[in-house]
């Protein structure tokens, strides 16, 4: 199992993540967390994503969870062909909507325990991670569903890939760190481990 979890961007360490890549360079960007935003904006945030990552020597392009909502037939087969997911940052519960809708959110966990991806992402694309999403909506709406998809409940189990939550923008100059204190003292006020990341900080796994 390969992680790369960042609290924001690709973070301070990017050498890192080549590490783990290796000579692996197809790269799934899932843009998810930002479904809710205007098409622009969205749009925006995909090409700086893109950008940044083809910085990097990687070869990036989106993979819209969108498209598998009626079908997932050739998700597994589809999601396997790249070597890398990145997910953005956004708002954790319209990514984990679509992880469901999808049902990626069955398949991506196996790959990753079996090595098939390496598996990156910042912000909302690390808290997904844990074992719970309770106390994030102290930082994200939950009234921001994605635009276009189906009606569906609030989904408060993360997808248990690690062992604790993470706390990303911890201390840092971003506009949510404020909240992100108070998600940190909703976690130690009910025994949940996590880990707490400065902007620029990442958490790494190599197993």
């Amino acid at each position: 199992m390969k992680l790369y979890l960042s609290s924001y961007g690709v973070g301070n360490y990017p050498q890192r993540l080549l590490e783990l890549l290796g000579d692996k360079v197809r790269t799934a960007i899932i843009m998810a967390a930002q479904d809710y935003q205007p098409a622009a904006m969205r749009q925006e945030r995909l090409d700086a994503s893109l950008a940044e990552l083809s910085a990097l020597g990687l070869e990036p392009k989106e993979f819209d969870l969108r498209q598998y909502f009626a079908d997932s037939s050739t998700l597994e087969a589809d999601i396997a062909s790249y070597d890398f997911v990145w997910v953005r940052g956004g708002n954790v519960f319209t990514l984990r909507q679509a992880l469901a809708l999808s049902e990626l959110d069955t398949i991506l966990p196996r790959l990753i325990r079996e090595g098939a991806v390496v598996y990156g992402g910042y912000s909302a694309g690390a808290c997904v991670l844990a074992p719970s999403l309770r106390g994030i909506d102290l930082i994200d709406p939950l009234d921001r569903p994605g635009i276009g998809y189906p009606p569906s409940e609030i989904i408060w189990d993360g997808l248990e890939v690690i062992d604790r939550s993470v706390a990303p923008h911890y201390q840092s100059d971003h506009p949510e760190s404020a909240d992100v204190d108070r998600y940190v003292q909703y976690l130690e006020h009910h025994g949940m481990p996590y880990i707490a990341l400065r902007d620029g900080e990442v958490y790494i796994v190599n197993e």
